[in-house]
């Protein structure tokens, strides 16, 4: 049976008839009402991010098939704290606290795009992809969660795959962040002032000195008077 292939990044929860998709269902005389409705409701969850889709249908019988990749980690992260970015600083500036149920789940939604064994090195994954962005982890770093998860502090709750926390421990989680910010907040402050010292002596070098005459060719020299 010969299959068409129609691939294309959608709006998580949000595809329509519109191009990219409904222009290239079109030919394939597929359902595409049924098409959109199931799309959406793959990509539900993601909601508010690009997601890659594949449709195969078979140009025979006109059944579809729809596969749903999923966003980048550094997307999932974002979408998952409400950040408009990560960190610009993240070993220093910390922007979120997420808790180990936090990374189960954005490992889960990540599972068939990794190439972990493992849900443990899934995990481990995703704590690399929130270090970079500035994001701590049950109030710790990448390297020290790493090694409370080598030590098998985590291992009942990966076994479980818990996702779900409690408002208790968002509250906790809340606080270690505050406490971390503060403590780094002195050496932030110089950072930055450090870095807007630079920037306006830069600016200064590049200006040009006060009473300077444009940068413009010098008028050429009158040429004296012919004699009579």
């Amino acid at each position: 049976m010969a299959k068409e292939i129609v691939e294309a990044l959608v709006d998580g929860g949000k595809a329509s008839a519109a191009p990219p998709l409904g222009p290239a269902l079109g030919p394939l005389k597929v359902n595409i009402g049924q098409v959109i409705t199931e799309i959406n409701k793959k990509t539900a969850a993601f909601a508010g991010m690009k997601v890659p889709v594949k449709v195969i249908v078979d140009s025979e019988t006109k059944a579809f098939d729809i596969e749903i990749g999923t966003p980048p980690a550094s997307g999932l992260i974002t979408k998952e704290f409400n950040l408009k970015q990560g960190s610009g600083i993240p070993n220093k500036s910390k922007v979120a606290n997420a808790s180990i149920e936090d990374v189960i789940k954005i490992a889960k939604m990540k599972e068939s795009n990794l190439t972990a064994k493992t849900l443990k090195a899934s995990v481990k994954t995703i704590i690399g992809s929130c270090n970079a962005m500035g994001v701590l982890i049950e109030g710790k770093t990448a390297v020290e969660i790493n090694a409370d998860i080598d030590q098998g502090k985590y291992d009942k709750i990966l076994q479980s795959e818990k996702m779900d926390v409690s408002s208790q421990k968002r509250t906790e989680l809340a606080e270690q962040l505050v406490a971390h910010q503060k403590k780094f907040a002195g050496e932030l402050a110089k950072m930055e002032a450090a870095k807007k010292e630079k920037e306006a002596a830069k600016d200064k070098k590049a200006a040009p000195a006060e009473g300077a005459a444009p940068d413009a060719k010098a008028a050429p020299a009158a040429k004296p008077a012919a004699k009579k």
